[in-house]
């Protein structure tokens, strides 16, 4: 009897402590797994942000991405051109007679039809802000400095091809096919304007 005790104590303190040791053996693997699987994927995010952030845009590129113009010395019928990513802008500060010629061109008559209110902002209408670019073949129109020729319609001439555009900068006479473009631009005060 002594004999059948001592068997069942060895087998009951065999088959006891079994089931712990898979139990650990899984929990091992599994701790392994995801340790493995957490190195693959800090090493691959490690991997992948050089390659990311340099396809970022430069920090010259960014400070181009805007410009801002004080436009507070622009007299009534003046005109300036500021640079904006490499490219020149018109910033032309309209007479009430230049908005007054621009409102009188039927809209249907033009090649690109669009209107003053179109191409300012709202209670801006005197500040028309374009950029400097002949639509035809790339050319600098003239008609921002003193004395330069601004065309038949007072707006900007550009000499290569003969393209002449309104006050409006709209396209009146000549081969380009569109108006003078106008970039985003906001009035951050009365007097500074930032395009882009």
């Amino acid at each position: 009897m002594a004999k059948k005790a001592v068997v069942q104590g060895v087998g009951g303190a065999g088959a006891a402590p079994a089931a712990p040791l898979a139990q650990a053996g899984t929990h091992r693997r599994d701790f392994i797994a995801i340790a493995a699987v957490s190195a693959g994927g800090v090493g691959a995010l490690a991997a992948l942000v050089p390659l990311i952030s340099q396809m970022a845009p430069s920090a010259d590129v960014l400070a181009e991405s805007s410009t801002e113009v004080d436009i507070s010395a622009i007299a009534p019928g003046q005109a300036i051109k500021a640079m904006f990513r490499k490219q020149p802008v018109f910033i032309r500060n309209l007479t009430p007679a230049e908005i007054a010629a621009a409102e009188a061109v039927p809209v249907a008559s033009l090649r690109d039809p669009q209107t003053l209110e179109q191409r300012t902002k709202p209670g801006k209408k005197n500040w028309l802000i374009t950029m400097g670019v002949c639509t035809h073949l790339g050319c600098v129109p003239l008609g921002t400095g003193q004395g330069e020729p601004k065309g038949e319609f007072g707006g900007y001439f550009c000499p290569c091809h003969g393209s002449q555009y309104d006050t409006a900068a709209r396209i009146r006479k000549g081969p380009a096919p569109k108006n003078l473009a106008v970039p985003d631009y906001t009035f951050e005060s009365p007097t500074l304007v930032k395009i882009g």
